[in-house]
């Protein structure tokens, strides 16, 4: 009787195969680590908070669904170089994000949790681009429109925002959306 090459390596044969030979959830995979540590001793680096700050123009990586969720502040500037800046954000129920145009600056949106109404147009008297938006949907704004994001959710919006090139100086963080216009007049 003959038998692939394969049945006989020890993986792929069940009788020889040793569960924890080569097994990724148990080798491999740091929140699978097999520790003889008390459950709180040792944390896997996934499960730390993460610390919102700004990090650029340095090279970063970040799981940013769980930053933005995480971000409690209306603006927190999270990466900022020279043709390019991520901002997170936190839209109060009931609140927007204000009517604003940025003349030289595309923008890019994408929403984390939460939903509402984003209306743009090329005149502020006359926004005549409206449509409802809500987790994962992203949202593209050009150069030189009026825009505006609105939360009709019964929960903050979070999203996160990246401006081509930088609109907002390298650290900022406002805390509130008062806090962001004030800065904006200064």
């Amino acid at each position: 009787m003959y038998f692939p090459l394969s049945y006989y390596h020890p993986m792929y044969n069940p009788m020889n195969y040793n569960m924890h030979y080569n097994n990724w959830n148990t080798n491999w995979n740091p929140r699978y680590c097999q520790c003889n540590y008390q459950e709180n001793d040792f944390r896997s680096p996934y499960d730390r908070p993460i610390v919102l700050k700004d990090y650029g123009p340095n090279p970063f990586v970040i799981n940013i669904d769980e930053a933005a969720e995480q971000n409690p502040n209306f603006r927190t500037a999270l990466w900022t170089g020279s043709h390019l800046q991520v901002t997170l954000m936190s839209i109060p129920v009931g609140e927007s994000i204000g009517l604003e145009i940025h003349p030289n600056v595309d923008q890019f949106l994408r929403i984390e949790d939460g939903e509402g109404i984003v209306q743009m147009g090329k005149n502020k008297d006359r926004l005549d681009f409206q449509a409802r938006v809500q987790d994962d949907f992203a949202i593209v704004v050009p150069a030189g429109t009026w825009h505006n994001l609105t939360n009709t959710g019964n929960k903050p919006i979070k999203l996160y925002s990246i401006y081509a090139p930088p609109q907002h100086p390298h650290g900022t963080v406002h805390q509130t959306k008062a806090a962001a216009m004030a800065a904006e007049h200064d």
